[in-house]
């Protein structure tokens, strides 16, 4: 049976701060027939641990602290509002996954299509709750985390009432093909009773093709006009041609799958009766 695979684009902070950037990912997304981008939200101040914050580390805007420059490539507000009103001109869902309460709370003055629970933020019990107190649909994705784990945030949203799909997802960047273990799609669906989708950090994207044949209801991959850019995602991403690729091959799956009746086709009948001697 035909449904739709819904295709986000991972923006992430593949930007590098640069909203002309960001504003090309959202015309890469859009122009190769994704539905959505993402991008992710952070108070630097709260997400980076303390014995980090003063490392110096190289960035192209010189020598700084890895504070500095986790500040450096931070949206605020006047970004958000302008790729808020470039994604509304392309007519392509946006939304970003909060990596703390503050940033959470800050995306919640903006129409999104849906909310993200990274791998990372999956134990975070009192961003969860804020999420789920929303009532707005959440992909909640499972990397580096245990059944029991995944239980308490299914938990949790199931006692809000809220919406949520399940994101099989491997955190390594990029992740071997060997480590994937898209069985575990299924695995989740029978468990959770709920679609599940597939955020994957392989450089390549016929896992994507495998999750999407296996049910999958979601695909999120990372994006990048080059894997070449300075940056801690871009191996992990996929360029303008990858994606494109992607998703016309994504878009196949329902199609070439089927509802599973066996029936003979008229064209079929037409050869048989040039092949086979005797018809019955």
């Amino acid at each position: 049976m035909k449904r739709h695979i819904y295709i986000i684009a991972e923006i992430g902070i593949n930007h590098n701060g640069d909203v002309a950037l960001a504003k090309e990912l959202v015309d890469v997304a859009s122009e190769t027939g994704c539905d959505a981008v993402k991008f992710q939200k952070r108070e630097p101040d709260i997400c980076v641990p303390e014995e980090q914050k003063l490392l110096l580390r190289e960035t192209p805007w010189g020598t700084m602290t890895y504070l500095d420059y986790k500040k450096r490539i931070e949206f605020g507000e006047a970004e958000y509002d302008e790729i808020d009103r470039y994604c509304m001109s392309k007519g392509i869902d946006w939304s970003a996954s909060a990596w703390d309460l503050p940033s959470q709370k800050f995306i919640q003055k903006y129409k999104r299509a849906f909310n993200k629970i990274a791998s990372a933020m999956i134990t975070n019990l009192e961003l969860l709750n804020e999420v789920a107190n929303e009532g707005l649909l959440t992909y909640i994705s499972t990397g580096m985390s245990t059944l029991d784990q995944i239980d308490t945030a299914v938990d949790i949203f199931r006692s809000k009432g809220t919406p949520f799909e399940i994101m099989h997802s491997v955190s390594t960047y990029p992740a071997r093909d060997e480590d994937l273990n898209l069985r575990v799609i299924q695995t989740l669906r029978n468990r959770y009773n709920v679609p599940v989708g597939y955020s994957g950090h392989e450089p390549t994207v016929s896992p994507s093709i495998v999750a999407a044949a296996l049910g999958a209801s979601v695909i999120e991959r990372h994006i990048t006009t080059s894997r070449s850019n300075w940056g801690t995602d871009q191996a992990a991403s996929l360029e303008p041609a990858g994606l494109r690729y992607l998703v016309g091959a994504v878009r196949k799956v329902p199609t070439i799958l089927g509802d599973g009746v066996k029936r003979v086709l008229p064209e079929e009948e037409l050869i048989a009766k040039k092949l086979r001697t005797h018809l019955t």
